[in-house]
């Protein structure tokens, strides 16, 4: 399993979202800087601060140029709940065969957990900035936001 880091080209991928449509990264390239962000499980505490809180500022990273992307392994028809019951106005794609949580490298936690990264990409696709941390999962709004408002400088 690859591991992108800042710099790489962030791998392109076409999934699912929570409305049945497909969605690819190469569909933003050129146009928008895209905020990728991994998550374990819809509906749990901390995933549910995380989306909130992108939920919060989402008209920050618009007006910002941003498209925010949340992904986790739950179903389509999972996200299509959980994007209704906290209102979220953003992109949600279902990674169930994990090849999108491969592709970047997303680690586990413990080696059981689906990681909670988030990935800042540039309008050329290349990887801006990525934060790993499964336990602060407001920072990584914060993070995204700041990167995204400089590029956009």
């Amino acid at each position: 399993m690859a591991t992108i880091n800042v710099g790489a080209n962030a791998p392109d991928f076409t999934k699912t979202t929570q409305n049945g449509d497909a969605i690819s990264l190469s569909r933003f390239r050129g146009e928008k800087t895209v905020v990728l962000y991994f998550y374990p499980k819809d509906e749990t505490p901390g995933c549910t601060a995380e989306a909130c809180t992108f939920r919060d500022s989402f008209e920050d990273f618009v007006e910002a140029g941003a498209v925010v992307i949340g992904v986790s392994q739950d179903s389509e028809e999972s996200h299509k709940s959980f994007a209704s019951h906290h209102r979220l106005p953003f992109l949600l794609v279902s990674d169930r065969d994990k090849a999108l949580q491969k592709a970047y490298g997303v680690p586990k936690t413990m080696g059981l957990l689906p990681g909670r990264v988030t990935y800042v990409i540039d309008r050329e696709g290349k990887v801006q900035h990525v934060f790993n941390s499964q336990l602060n999962a407001k920072k990584h709004v914060r993070e995204a936001l700041e990167v995204v408002k400089r590029l956009a400088a």
